[in-house]
């Protein structure tokens, strides 16, 4: 990972800002966001290619029979696959684009209104939310550098939540906050 290119000093500077993030409803009436348990997921920021680039992964350990992934390490936590050296299917949960993650603010799905990426910041990678005015916010980090796959953790006040319609869980996962945060001061 380490041929990552880091951000712009101006983009730096929007990241914790949260400037001009207005919701757009997608679907904010028709679904719910319901609680997991936070312990059976991880976030992972996984190479792409030549590992130039990284793209968001969401692991859920749905059953105890084999572990989905391993981890190593700590600033940053080297994740293993494990789920990719067996048949996973009912026991390991892989969500890996839009159709499988999205951001949510409080009742507020913002869709394809807000896109998720990786992007190298320095000795870190941030999990960003782009939105179609070009603000951003940062979702989670890495912690540091590594070759491979990273796990990426939640800024302060975002978690995980379960897309629901009704009653009935659906197989889409929200990086969900109850507001979006404060924009940082200028000094």
């Amino acid at each position: 990972m380490s041929s990552l290119r880091p951000i712009t000093a101006a983009a730096a500077g929007l990241l914790s800002a949260g400037i001009g993030l207005a919701p757009v409803p997608a679907a904010a009436s028709l679904f719910q966001a319901k609680e997991v348990d936070g312990s059976k997921f991880i976030l992972v920021a996984a190479p792409i290619g030549g590992g130039g680039s990284a793209q968001l992964n969401i692991y859920e350990q749905k059953k105890d029979t084999r572990p989905c992934y391993s981890r190593e390490g700590d600033g940053p936590t080297v994740v293993k696959p494990l789920l990719a050296t067996f048949d996973f299917t009912g026991i390991c949960g892989r969500y890996m684009d839009s159709n499988g993650y999205s951001v949510r603010v409080g009742a507020q799905d913002f869709g394809s209104a807000m896109r998720m990426s990786v992007v190298p910041d320095d000795n870190d990678l941030l999990l960003m939310g782009t939105g179609r005015d070009g603000s951003t916010v940062v979702l989670a980090r890495s912690g540091g550098m590594a070759d491979g796959f990273l796990e990426l953790k939640l800024e302060p006040g975002w978690s995980l939540k379960r897309r629901h319609y009704g009653e009935r869980a659906l197989g889409h996962i929200y990086v969900h906050r109850d507001s979006l945060p404060e924009p940082a001061s200028e000094e």
